[in-house]
């Protein structure tokens, strides 16, 4: 079955899915996406990336192509004409098209594309779902809060992990202070056994998973904290792992080719993992 995308007002077969070139997105990475986990044919933390697509629309002072409740018509109509149970919803939101010029066009209607692809099953055991990763230098502009198409550092980081054979690229700026993923939220155990993840500043973008990871530590009366860590916190740290919409909770085990801890997945991590699970498979409570 041909895939189906949204492309400015039509369901079109994705292969035959066009944009101009003088699409503001193509010429300046002028535009913000948003990605969502569908599970059993759902949205998952909706009203979370919603909230942070209408954050990135007004930061970047963009119109929204269409209201919240036609917004939903349109990727639940993904969903169901690509018959998809499980998998990655993509939307992008450009400034539209207009004759190149830096300063924003007046009039401009915004441009929207939505697609879909089906994603191997949830995992369910946390042992074979652990990755290694790198550092690398966070290369990125100052305004990471906002999630737009502009990822060609974000690419190079995680082509630089490729490479070196591991999932991800941990990004650290100019201070030796960890800022998160390439592509994702970054956690550590500390070796105080103090649960971590960087607060929120304009240097990182605010995790959807991250924010519901955190709603569910509430909810179990697990403590963290919102603090910044350094890259020799990070090297004694007991566990490490990743957040994101297709990484879920992901156990790293291995950074620059040291072990973690002692190289496994330790039981903090273990136990979040569970957790987040039950959270998807049986709480649909933030689905649409």
């Amino acid at each position: 079955m041909s895939r189906i995308a949204y492309v400015n007002g039509r369901y079109v077969p994705q292969h035959a899915a066009q944009v101009n070139v003088e699409d503001r997105g193509y010429q300046f990475a002028d535009g913000i996406y948003e990605v969502f986990h569908v599970y059993e044919g759902r949205l998952m933390e909706d009203e979370l990336h919603f909230a942070r697509l209408d954050r990135s629309l007004r930061e970047l002072r963009m119109d929204a192509p269409m209201g919240r409740a036609a917004m939903r018509h349109v990727l639940q109509e993904v969903i169901e004409r690509n018959r998809v149970r499980e998998g990655l919803l993509y939307i992008q939101i450009t400034r539209g098209v207009a004759r190149r010029d830096h300063a924003f066009p007046v009039g401009v209607p915004p441009s929207l594309v939505v697609t879909i692809r089906r994603i191997p099953p949830y995992p369910r055991d946390v042992e074979s779902w652990t990755m290694s990763a790198i550092t690398q230098p966070d290369e990125r502009w100052a305004r990471c809060d906002i999630k737009t198409v502009g990822l060609l550092p974000n690419c190079l980081a995680r082509q630089a992990a490729r490479e070196q054979g591991a999932g991800e690229a941990i990004l650290v700026d100019a201070q030796g202070m960890v800022t998160e993923g390439a592509a994702t939220s970054f956690w550590i155990v500390d070796e105080a056994g103090v649960l971590r993840v960087r607060h929120l500043d304009n240097h990182i973008l605010p995790g959807c998973t991250r924010a519901a990871l955190i709603e569910l530590l509430g909810e179990e009366g697990i403590g963290f904290e919102e603090r910044a860590f350094s890259v020799e916190e990070m090297r004694r740290a007991r566990e490490a792992f990743i957040t994101g919409a297709t990484s879920f909770v992901k156990p790293v085990v291995r950074i620059d080719g040291a072990p973690v801890g002692d190289g496994a997945v330790g039981p903090v991590t273990r136990r979040l993992f569970e957790m987040f699970s039950r959270h998807v498979r049986g709480n649909l409570k933030n689905a649409a």
